[in-house]
C-alpha cells in the first residue's frame, strides 16, 4: 500500500481509539504494544536491550515489541488502535497530523537527534556537490522519506529538485543497478544504504555521502509517537515505558556489542557483526551530537521542532498551520539525570 494511502486509512481506524484503552492490567504488569517501524535490526537496539536487560518489567510493563515496514505503516497502525507507540519519521507523523486534525498523534521523545537522510553519489563520478545532482537519475522508492524530504534538501542546496529524474525499483534489485552504473545516485537513510552497498561490493571509502543534517536542514529525524488515548488514559505507563526506553538506548549507545547481541537474540539469523557496525553508525552519526550531549537522549528543542514542521510542509507542500504544540510533548520524557549519555 503506498504511503499516502495508509496515511488516509489511518484516519478511519483512528475513529476506532474510543473503543477501549490501550494500555491495560494483566496481574501486576501493563500490557504495551510498540511498533518499531522496521525490521529486527540495530534501528531497534535500544528497545530489544530495555526488553533483554529487564527495564521494561521492573518499570511494570508487559511490553510487546513488534516488526514494522516503514514509518507510513507505523504511523496508520498507532492512529487505528493497533499500537501504543512506534518508532516512526516525525515528518510522517506531521503529514498525518495535516490530514487528521481531530486524530493528530504526538512525539514523546526523539529517537534521531540528526536526521539519517541522504542521498549516495560514486566518489569517482562527475558528482562532486549537492548541485550537480540536478538533472541526474536517483533510486528512491515514492514511500522513501529521503526522497520524500529531498525538495527541501534542493531547495536549501539552490537547485531545482523537480529537475531530477527517480526510478522505483526495489531498493534490492535498485542497489545492484546502482553499483552497475545504472543510476547516479541512491536516496536512503545513510547507515542503510551503507551497508546495503557494501554487501554488494560497493565500499563506504568508494562513496560520497551527501547527510541533509549537514547541508542546511535541521529537522529530526525519527521519534516515539504516541497515540493520545494511550497518553491520557494511562499517562504514567507512558512515562515508565520513555524512561526504560531512554535506559535502554543510552546503554546500546554506550556498549553497541551488547546492543547488537540483544538484536541477534531477538533475531537468529541476523548477522551480529553487520548490526554491530549499523549500530555504530548510528549512535555517531544521529543519536550522539551536541544537543544530545547537552540536553539527553529524547530532548527536542522548539526551533528544531519548528524548524522540522517548516521543512515538511515544504517538502511535501502540505497546507501549514500545525504548531510545535500539535506535534510534540515533553511531559512523558524522564529528567535530565535519566536522559545523560553515558561518556
Amino acid at each position: 500500500m503506498q504511503r499516502r494511502s495508509l496515511i488516509q486509512a489511518a484516519a478511519a481506524g483512528a475513529a476506532l481509539c474510543a473503543a477501549s484503552p490501550f494500555v491495560y492490567s494483566q496481574g501486576s504488569l501493563q500490557k504495551l504494544k510498540f511498533n518499531l517501524g522496521w525490521k529486527i535490526e540495530a534501528s531497534g537496539a535500544g528497545f530489544l536491550l530495555a526488553q533483554q536487560r529487564g527495564y521494561y518489567k521492573d518499570a511494570g510493563l508487559d511490553v510487546a515489541i513488534d516488526t514494522g515496514n516503514g514509518s507510513a505503516a507505523a504511523i496508520s497502525l498507532v492512529a487505528g488502535g493497533a499500537y501504543d507507540v512506534a518508532s516512526a519519521d516525525l515528518s510522517t507523523m506531521i503529514e498525518f497530523n495535516t490530514a487528521n486534525p481531530t486524530a493528530k498523534l504526538s512525539a514523546i521523545a526523539i529517537q534521531y537527534d540528526l536526521n539519517p537522510n541522504s542521498v549516495m553519489v560514486r566518489k569517482d563520478g562527475p558528482i562532486k556537490k549537492p548541485s550537480d545532482l540536478a538533472g541526474k537519475t536517483l533510486l528512491g522508492q515514492p514511500f522513501n522519506a529521503s526522497r520524500k524530504l529531498f525538495p527541501a534538501f534542493a531547495k536549501a542546496q539552490g537547485f531545482d529538485a523537480t529537475s531530477v529524474k527517480w526510478e522505483s525499483v526495489t531498493p534490492d534489485i535498485g542497489d545492484t543497478r546502482f553499483v552497475k552504473g545504472d543510476f547516479d545516485g541512491v536516496a536512503y537513510f545513510y547507515f542503510t544504504g551503507l551497508l546495503n552497498l557494501k554487501a554488494r561490493g560497493m565500499m563506504p571509502e568508494q562513496l560520497t555521502v551527501f547527510r541533509f543534517s549537514d547541508l542546511g536542514m535541521r529537522s529530526y529525524g525519527n521519534g516515539l509517537v504516541a497515540n493520545p488515548k494511550s497518553l491520557a488514559e494511562s499517562p504514567d505507563a507512558m512515562r515508565a515505558f520513555v524512561k526504560a526506553t531512554t535506559r535502554g538506548w543510552i546503554e546500546a549507545m554506550a556498549d553497541p556489542k551488547a546492543g547488537a547481541a540483544a538484536v541477534k537474540a531477538r533475531e537468529p539469523l541476523a548477522a551480529e557483526a553487520i548490526e554491530f557496525e549499523r549500530l555504530k553508525l548510528i549512535a555517531d552519526g544521529s543519536m550522539r551530537t551536541p544537543e544530545t550531549l547537552a540536553n539527553g537522549w529524547g530532548a527536542a528543542t522548539p526551533a528544531r521542532l519548528q524548524a522540522t514542521l517548516d521543512e515538511t510542509v515544504s517538502a511535501l507542500g502540505l497546507k501549514a498551520g500545525l504548531t510545535v504544540a500539535d506535534i510534540w510533548t515533553d511531559k512523558f520524557l524522564p529528567g535530565s539525570a535519566d536522559r545523560k549519555l553515558k561518556a
